[in-house]
């Protein structure tokens, strides 16, 4: 069965999580989460990306992101972003296949709830802190 239609609508806040292939940790290193902070400031430089808050973890990333009300911003600054992260680190590790499973995004409506969302962004940062 063919997955659903992604639904995107200009203008919103969007908390996006990204999860590396079969929950590995592929970004456990800071080196490679670097990595991972430098393409995302390159996808906002190119593609007018505001990004509110970002948390990157060992195995998944979490971003708290709104466009410029251009179209297809964000899918076009994540497919760069988790293209070039997966690329680098293939080639790097000589390694072959998946690096992210599928992106899951929520549209996150009014200011309420995008303090909310940056709040719950503040703890997360909080565990990962004590993580590593």
């Amino acid at each position: 069965m063919p997955r659903a239609n992604r639904h995107y609508v200009p203008g919103y806040i969007w908390h996006i999580t990204h999860r590396c292939h079969k929950k590995e940790f592929l970004l456990k290193f800071a080196h490679d989460r670097n990595r991972f902070v430098f393409w995302l400031g390159e996808a906002r430089k190119r593609y007018r990306l505001q990004i509110l808050n970002y948390v990157v973890t060992s195995n998944h990333v979490h971003l708290l992101v709104r466009d410029q009300g251009a179209t297809n911003c964000i899918p076009s600054a994540m497919q760069l972003l988790a293209g070039r992260t997966g690329q680098e680190y293939n080639q790097r590790k000589e390694r072959k296949g998946a690096f992210w499973e599928r992106i899951k995004g929520k549209k996150v409506c009014g200011r309420h709830q995008s303090r909310g969302a940056s709040r719950s962004f503040g703890l997360q940062q909080k565990r990962v802190a004590k993580v590593y």
